[in-house]
């Protein structure tokens, strides 16, 4: 049996988890969450987590396997996700790839490794910061130039976040990041994919469904769920706690914003976020998409899905269709 997983994507509050749900019933698989906030507990309304009733029965992985006190990251992301594929592979059991984290699902498609950040690669990145505000940014792109002229040519004396990375990995490893870059894009995927990407036709439907999600997430008690995270002593400097929803309603509960203004501020934010994860998926060229009409026809878009999938080559297949 190939390796071979489905990736059913695309922005927020596109129907992503009802789509893997049933595909996973159809063509016996198991689902793979590929969401960043869904991986902490406790954290169900304002990641619009999958209800048990949700799932049908249907395993669900990667999901709910981290307190919102940890700094949850793509690397450790990887390590557990691609142990539960492989689990899924030795049953003979299809894993399909659920979520929006665009990162999360190109790094673990890809066959780069992930190293946990070691304490002296923090300590490098500490010192480069250092450097940076005694020298100034001007001081160290010269040094970057001097080393990595391809880099540097790329950057501009103020991006202080990529020639920080890009001298952090030189004094790490004596590569250039340009060397690095050049050497990882070397490295065979680590699974071989069908990416399909769920969109609506008119833009102004996907942003009228992420307001009315928000609305929903309010009634079923958002405001609560951030207040029993607070009283659970997380704070702002918890990663879990700067997620879309989470963020602004902490900010509603400390009197610097009004509950109103918070709720819109999600919205906005939700909005923005999706454009993000649209331009993201657009980059690559082997994303299949399936675009909704207006309101989302599960049926056809199933059958749409398992066509392609049974077909190697999706052969006479559109990879883009309006449903």
């Amino acid at each position: 049996m190939s390796k071979k997983v489905l990736v059913i994507t695309g922005p927020t509050a596109t129907g992503k988890t009802v789509l893997g749900v049933s595909l996973a019933k159809k063509l016996g698989g198991e689902v793979v969450s590929a969401d960043s906030m869904q991986v902490y507990r406790r954290m169900d309304i304002g990641t619009a987590k999958i209800t048990p009733e949700e799932m049908q029965g249907v395993p669900h992985h990667m999901v709910d396997v981290a307190d919102p006190s940890e700094n949850f990251s793509v690397a450790r992301y990887v390590e557990m996700a691609s142990a539960c594929c492989e689990d899924i592979f030795s049953r003979n059991r299809i894993p399909i790839l659920v979520g929006g984290t665009g990162l999360y699902i190109d790094s673990l498609l890809s066959g780069r490794s992930f190293a946990e950040r070691s304490d002296r690669e923090n300590d490098i990145r500490n010192e480069l910061n250092g450097e940076y505000d005694e020298r100034g940014g001007a001081a160290m792109w010269s040094e970057l130039n001097a080393v990595d002229p391809e880099r540097a040519a790329k950057l501009s004396p103020n991006d202080r976040k990529r020639i920080v990375r890009a001298l952090e990995i030189y004094r790490l490893t004596g590569k250039t990041i340009t060397q690095h870059d050049a050497e990882t894009q070397t490295v065979p995927p680590r699974y071989e994919s069908l990416i399909v990407a769920l969109d609506y036709v008119r833009r102004d439907d996907l942003y009228e469904r992420i307001n009315r999600r928000v609305d929903q997430m309010l009634d079923a008690g958002l405001l609560q769920e951030v207040q029993a995270l607070l009283d659970l002593g997380l704070n702002d400097t918890h990663t879990a706690m700067q997620a879309i929803g989470y963020k602004e309603i902490v900010q509603a509960i400390r009197g610097s914003i009004t509950l109103k203004q918070a709720i819109e501020q999600i919205k906005q934010e939700s909005r923005r976020y999706a454009k993000r994860q649209l331009t993201w998926l657009r980059r690559n060229p082997d994303v299949c998409w399936l675009r909704w009409q207006s309101k989302p026809d599960l049926t056809r878009a199933v059958d749409h899905c398992f066509a392609m999938w049974q077909s190697p080559e999706a052969e006479g297949i559109p990879k883009e269709v309006e449903i």
